[in-house]
């Protein structure tokens, strides 16, 4: 039993759609998930099909960046079987195709799995409400080689138990998104306000209305509430985020840094991937390094939200202003362009556009490395060759010319 102080952390970042992954994978992920609600095996089809999921673990191998599949949901008995040939379909995939790990929080889950594809690594989710040292033996008695700490844990709970479960045994703990507070199996929202039972399969959506909670005391802080047909998730009304603590996190024994992010754009994944990726790289070199470069972290990252920050309770309960600060006196707005593509024989690079730009415009291209360059648009054409003054169309297929060399993979957004 008992930890290695400083353990290398894998940076573990979200991806909703290959383009995301592939964004995940060059801007500094060591590690991504895939799934969430499209792996509640109920919704195969919303984000990756079997097709893109090979695609984007043979992408990621080829990086040598590892890929874990999400099955979290809380199973009832008629989603067993489907469960069982999803596994077995992805037991099928050849090794560079083949997750890494699949992400479990159902105990009947697990031990699917454990049967059906032994060779991939099983983690607990954090749906499983994994808060003591005795639970995690538990898994990891089981078969498990991964534990997903349950969000109220304070630093200092995780180097206890660190200190008491084998050293094999993995730690994986949220440092930065939006905090799930509460989740039940029941649609609530649907039965409340349409009187149709969407447990029943004949739900009308609400979790495409915005909700929130809103308590008494409180009147400006806002909870979102999110619904799909799995249930009800009420969402913390900051986000958390520990770009100030790494130290701390360094020290305390967590093996993976998990970033929150389902339904997030490759601008916010880049943005959030890229930093996270520096501060940690920056603190190993030096913890000078680290600290000379704080403002900079912070300020990439106050780029990718309007909400406020928040340390959650890594340094024990968070009273009423637990915050790191306040960013909308930071606020800096930035519209996601789109991923820069192979270049053609007439030096303009592809580019499939995401929001309307012009010839003249002033628009950054945002580096793997850290870097943030600005250049001017001056030629954009279709795919025809003919030459356009502004590309108005979302998804249009589009070769640029920005004055400046471009790499694959560089993100284009513009400063608002």
């Amino acid at each position: 039993m008992g930890g290695r102080t400083m353990r290398k952390p894998e940076l573990l970042v979200p991806a909703s759609s290959l383009e995301v992954l592939k964004t995940a994978v060059i801007f500094g992920a060591d590690a991504v998930y895939i799934g969430g609600e499209a792996f509640g095996l109920r919704a195969k089809a919303k984000n990756f099909s079997m097709e893109e999921m090979r695609e984007g673990i043979r992408f990621a191998h080829e990086h040598e960046v590892k890929v874990y599949v999400t099955a979290n949901i809380l199973a009832h008995n008629d989603d067993l079987e489907g469960v069982r040939e999803y596994f077995k379909e992805l037991a099928s995939f050849p090794k560079e195709e083949k997750p890494d790990a699949l992400i479990i929080a159902d105990p009947g889950i697990f031990m699917i799995a454990k049967e059906v594809c032994p060779d991939i690594e099983r983690h607990v989710s954090t749906q499983a409400n994994n808060t003591n040292y005795e639970t995690y033996r538990f898994w990891y008695r089981l078969g498990a080689k991964r534990v997903v700490s349950a969000r109220e844990l304070s630093l200092n709970e995780i180097k206890e138990l660190r200190a008491n479960i084998p050293d094999d045994l993995e730690i994986e703990t949220f440092i930065h998104g939006a905090m799930c507070i509460s989740y039940s199996g029941r649609c609530l929202l649907s039965n409340y306000f349409t009187g149709r039972d969407a447990n029943q399969g004949a739900c009308t959506h609400p979790c495409r209305w915005k909700y929130s909670i809103v308590e008494e005391t409180r009147p400006n802080e806002y909870m979102p509430v999110y619904e799909n047909e799995r249930g009800t998730y009420i969402f913390n009304s900051k986000d958390l985020c520990m770009i100030e603590h790494i130290p701390e996190l360094m020290e305390s024994g967590i093996d993976s840094f998990k970033i929150e992010g389902r339904m997030k754009t490759a601008l916010y994944v880049a943005t959030v991937a890229r930093t996270y990726r520096k501060a940690i790289d920056d603190y190993k070199e030096s913890p000078e390094l680290y600290k000379k470069n704080l403002p900079w972290y912070l300020d990439q990252i106050s780029n990718c939200t309007y909400r406020q920050f928040t340390t959650g309770f890594f340094f024990g309960k968070p009273s009423d202003e637990a915050q790191i600060y306040d960013n909308n006196t930071y606020l800096k707005e930035y519209t996601y362009l789109g991923i820069v593509g192979e270049q053609n024989e007439d030096g303009l690079y592809r580019i499939e556009q995401r929001n309307k730009f012009s010839v003249g415009e002033e628009i950054e291209i945002m580096k793997p490395d850290g870097e943030n360059l600005t250049a001017t648009v001056t030629r954009i054409m279709d795919e025809d060759g003919a030459d356009m003054e502004s590309a108005p169309h979302p998804k249009q297929v589009l070769y640029i010319d920005l004055g400046h060399p471009l790499e694959k993979y560089d993100i284009l957004r513009r400063k608002e």
